[in-house]
């Protein structure tokens, strides 16, 4: 288990999880009230939230590098 200590614990993941989070209640409420737009809109937000986690990530806010024996950075 030590090779997962900080899975998932960056800004960069939470991030993408949040907005996801959000465009799935979006595309919930589309088809609850039926909306093809705003189901098209809250499927486009999850492809927002996944870009900003990886943009995020690369940035240097995701979680640390296992390879290069970095510590996971708290900002």
């Amino acid at each position: 288990m030590d090779e997962h200590e900080d899975h998932g614990h960056s800004v960069a993941a939470w991030t993408a999880v949040a907005i996801i989070i959000v465009a799935a209640v979006v595309m919930c409420v589309a088809v609850m009230f039926p909306n093809p737009w705003l189901f098209v809109g809250g499927a486009v937000l999850a492809v927002v939230g996944a870009v900003a986690g990886k943009v995020l990530s690369m940035a240097g806010y995701g979680a640390a590098d296992r390879d290069r024996g970095e510590a996971p950075s708290i900002r």
